[in-house]
């Protein structure tokens, strides 16, 4: 679904602070050559922490925002800025090129909407933001963030993203929005039917690059690109920094400043893992028993295949267990709906593919399962990132089959760490 907001004639109040976007240049020169990875700066969190402890208190207040902005903050509930937000907003906000490095649930969204709502303050009515995401439910999350983020602003945002409605997205974009959040392959298709300009932006966001790169979306990109102006800002966000990733940095940002937060393809401090043996054609019962725990109010299920997302659903639904699937086969509606059922806590099992390890911001998922192995170490990160978010502690549940025990050695090298094995009488696999 796509919608925008009507312009609002909200004052815009207070001092803007002293971090200001730094200006465009000529829209139509040349770009200087993207520098090599040796100019690259890095700014650890030991550093942030460092510079942060040295303010009063170290909070929202400090990092030299709007009162606009602050007050949609405060409304938010939030005091404190995470740490990678905490890093790459005062750096967004003089108009550096970076590259944000955290976890998934670490708060990387906010750490790019809040300073471009403030670059975007008493402007002009273009469209002078574009936010590249991987997923439609990505896309959502990203436009609910400038909605929130930015409710006192004034702006306009639209999502743009394939399984909807077309026309409505034609409208909204030619009727002119501050902010576009969009995947690749349905905003090609705009641009191909000259629905929506990109002459006037500024700041180009490239969130989850690896997600991206990982569902082939590079050449979309680089069509993408070759639209908009060359000077402007540029923020790349990720969980991880592959080879790829770091090819894609160096193509299109200019001597970018890296935040990070933690270690690389490190998983969350705030998850506890187990891998659970037992035969394959036994996991369905084993879920099915681990379900019947009164602390398991709100899991997430991954599986690897489409089907096997719907086998299992029917396989709970028979032994009275409610529980919604969510794939690339289920209609955008379909997904909403399940989406929504599994937030307010009506359906307290949600059977997803690899769809839904990017993209869903759900507060209060007590545990993740992996019913297949991931197979990629990176996806087991970002599948368990769905629960120990904010702060907050989760559980992530592995099943493994014997065919499956070299994958999960591959994940524990990858994290650094051993997963530790836990045993159901009667359905480990070695019984």
């Amino acid at each position: 679904m796509v919608t925008t907001d009507k312009r609002k004639k909200a004052p815009r109040r207070g001092a803007r602070g002293t971090a200001k976007a730094a200006p465009r240049t000529g829209a139509k020169a040349a770009a200087p050559a993207p520098s090599p990875a040796a100019e690259t700066e890095h700014l650890n969190l030991a550093q942030a922490e460092a510079a942060a402890s040295a303010a009063d208190g170290g909070g929202f207040v400090e990092l030299g925002l709007s009162d606009v902005v602050m007050h949609a903050i405060k409304d938010a509930g939030y005091a404190l800025p995470t740490p990678i937000q905490r890093q790459a907003i005062p750096l967004a906000l003089n108009g550096r090129d970076l590259m944000g490095l955290a976890q998934t649930g670490t708060g990387k969204t906010a750490g790019f909407s809040i300073p471009i709502i403030e670059r975007l303050l008493d402007g002009p009515h273009r469209t002078r933001a574009l936010i590249l995401t991987p997923t439609r439910e990505l896309c959502q999350q990203v436009e609910e963030a400038f909605r929130k983020y930015g409710k006192y602003a004034g702006l306009t945002v639209v999502s743009v993203y394939g399984g909807v409605g077309y026309d409505i997205q034609v409208n909204a974009l030619r009727d002119g929005v501050d902010v576009v959040v969009a995947t690749p392959g349905r905003l090609i298709d705009h641009l191909e039917k000259q629905n929506v300009s990109f002459d006037d932006l500024e700041v180009l966001v490239l969130d989850e690059a690896d997600r991206m790169l990982d569902m082939g979306f590079a050449p979309q990109i680089q069509r993408i690109v070759a639209t908009i102006p060359p000077y402007r800002q540029t923020l790349l966000f990720s969980a991880t920094m592959p080879p790829e990733v770091e090819a894609l940095a160096r193509k299109y940002l200019r001597k970018p400043v890296v935040v990070q937060v933690g270690r690389r393809s490190s998983a969350a401090t705030t998850v506890q893992h187990y891998v659970y043996p037992v035969p394959k054609q036994r996991k369905a019962e084993l879920l099915a028993e681990l379900l019947k725990q009164k602390e398991m109010d709100s899991v997430l299920v991954f599986t690897r295949t489409k089907q096997g997302a719907d086998r299992v659903v029917r396989h709970l639904e028979s032994v009275g267990i409610e529980a919604d699937a969510l794939h690339a086969d289920k209609s955008q509606s379909q997904r909403e709906s399940a989406l929504l059922r599994f937030k307010e806590g009506k359906t307290r099992v949600l059977v997803a593919t690899d769809i839904a390890q990017r993209g869903l911001d759900i507060s209060g998922i007590s545990h993740v399962i992996n019913y297949d192995v991931p197979q990629q170490a990176e996806d087991y990160v970002h599948r368990i990132g769905r629960t120990g978010r904010a702060a907050q502690t989760g559980d992530a549940y592995t099943f493994m089959c014997a065919d499956e025990i070299a994958m999960v050695k591959t994940i524990e090298r990858t994290i650094n760490q051993e997963i530790p094995r836990r045993s159901v009488v009667g359905y480990d696999f070695g019984t």
